[in-house]
């Protein structure tokens, strides 16, 4: 066996054992009784032990260096195809990080994580940060000394920040968000001027919940999200996850007195499932089988959730199908009124409830207060205040009680700081997309206020999907729309549709 075909077989064995800690993490959020816990989380820590064990195994220094890769030639050899270039260059990249890192701190890191997820959902339903302290400071402590094992130039965010955006660092993404503060900001203040109301009341009507899930599934099929290699559950906090090849597990929840939460929540978690459905055939398998950064896996599912799925075009086709499931709350209401319900832009407390105008607001404000932790600026016991002066600062809104505040996200008991900004990267970048796909396809809107989606499913497939990780986020965007990230596109999609909807 030669060196490529031996690395490419030890890759497959890592991936087979990440997707069973997978499954496990997915039990975990869903069906795993609540005792069962404190087992769990040794379960995984094994796992993950073993998975390290693998990855820093003396043979694969072996066949890195038979294949000419070092620190020298990290983004891949020259003289092969994309594909071989860009599986050698993730594969490097995961053993460079982890030979890195103690074999004590990693299984440390992933028992900790499955213990504070369950401390989260806990104190969450109490609505008490106290509870759920301990288990972040623990976090905070061990991520802090992953990050120096990484070691970096600039910032101790740096190392976090590039487990999710590679090869991006902290003062690129200030730029980034300070720019597009700079806009925002303006938008915002002439939406709250405007005397225009969008009619956001009649989503708070009666919404019951099994009618809501069977909706759901008729955006999932209508999207092309494949329900025989996959499945849609809830859980605490709406997540996507992958367990295997053909089995791409979505979860959203249910809130009967507000009819957005699940439905974008679906649509927004197919899209990430689109993207694991959607990887070429040699890919699949693979450590190549992933997005090629959490921003451009997240541009995925908030093009589906914004871009298509609150867009005038798609409740055209839609709200035919919607408005006989609830006849009650929706019976003096049309589709151009809901249009405007759904795009209603209101400042508020929670996150994954948040228009397109200010969300990108409740990102900067865990950014900000994230770096503050992680450069000791921010005490642990200070962090609920702390959201409260940024959110009141960003949002003009003030959370009452923890749950609507610092512990409304699952992602800080996952150990995933640095995971927030790829939020905004993605809304940016899914604008370029769109604006690219309409450059090919300029009748696509019309085809989906006809309800027709593959235009859509297929361009992206073929274009992002297909790719997995064989090039890096920037390097994919530049292949796809002509030029690397611009903002521009997300801002111009942002003023065109709100100026319309505000008469600003």
């Amino acid at each position: 066996m030669d060196a490529l075909a031996e690395l490419k077989q030890r890759d497959r064995e890592i991936l087979l054992l990440n997707h069973s800690i997978d499954i496990l993490r997915w039990d975990q959020e869903t069906y795993m009784p609540e005792r069962a816990i404190e087992e769990r989380a040794e379960q995984v820590a094994l796992l993950q032990g073993m998975v390290h064990d693998r990855i820093v195994d003396p043979r694969q220094e072996e066949l890195f260096g038979a294949l000419g890769m070092s620190e020298k030639t990290k983004m891949g050899p020259s003289g092969v195809d994309d594909e071989t270039r860009g599986f050698l260059r993730e594969a490097f990249r995961r053993y460079s990080k982890q030979v890195k890192t103690p074999k004590e701190l990693v299984e440390e890191l992933a028992k900790t994580q499955s213990l504070a997820q369950a401390e989260w959902v806990r104190a969450r339903k109490a609505s008490d940060f106290k509870l759920f302290k301990p288990y972040l400071a623990k976090l905070v402590e061990l991520l802090k000394a992953y990050a120096e094992c990484q070691g970096y130039a600039e910032s101790v965010y740096d190392p976090l920040l590039d487990e999710y955006e590679p090869w991006m660092t902290t003062g690129e993404l200030e730029k980034i968000l300070a720019a597009l503060r700079a806009r925002l900001v303006p938008l915002v203040e002439k939406i709250r001027g405007s005397a225009v109301d969008a009619g956001a009341a009649i989503l708070t009507r009666s919404f019951p919940a099994d009618k809501q899930r069977a909706f759901g599934l008729t955006l999932l099929r209508a999207m092309g999200f494949d329900l025989s290699r996959g499945r849609l559950d809830v859980s605490a906090h709406p997540f996507t996850t992958t367990l295997g090849r053909d089995d791409v597990r979505l979860t959203t929840r249910y809130n009967e007195r507000f009819f957005p939460g699940a439905v974008f929540g679906a649509i927004h978690e197919a899209g990430h499932g689109l993207y694991e459905q959607g990887f070429g055939a040699s890919l699949r398998g693979s450590l190549l089988a992933s997005g090629a950064s959490l921003g451009i896996h997240e541009s995925q599912s908030r093009l589906w959730e914004n871009l298509i799925g609150r867009s005038r075009a798609f409740w055209t086709a839609f709200f035919p199908k919607l408005k006989p499931l609830f006849p009650e709350a929706l019976g003096d209401v049309d589709a151009d009124r809901f249009y405007r319900a759904v795009n209603a832009v209101s400042p508020s407390l929670i996150r994954v409830e948040a228009d397109e105008v200010t969300y990108n607001l409740h990102i900067i404000l865990r950014f900000t207060l994230e770096k503050k932790i992680f450069t000791g600026e921010l005490a642990m016991d200070d962090v609920p205040a702390a959201w409260a002066v940024e959110s009141e600062k960003l949002l003009g809104v003030k959370p009452d009680a923890d749950r609507d505040g610092v512990l409304q996200d699952v992602h800080w008991s996952m150990g995933a700081f640095g995971y927030f900004p790829t939020y905004t990267l993605g809304n940016l970048a899914a604008a370029q997309f769109f604006t690219a796909l309409k450059r090919k396809h300029p009748d696509v809107e019309e085809e989906i206020g006809q309800g027709r989606l593959d235009t859509v499913r297929d361009w992206l497939k073929e274009h992002v999907h297909a790719r997995g990780s064989v090039y890096p986020a920037q390097d994919l965007l530049a292949h796809v729309t002509g030029e690397r990230l611009n903002a521009g596109h997300f801002i111009d999609y942002l003023e065109k549709k709100y100026g319309e909807l505000y008469g600003v």
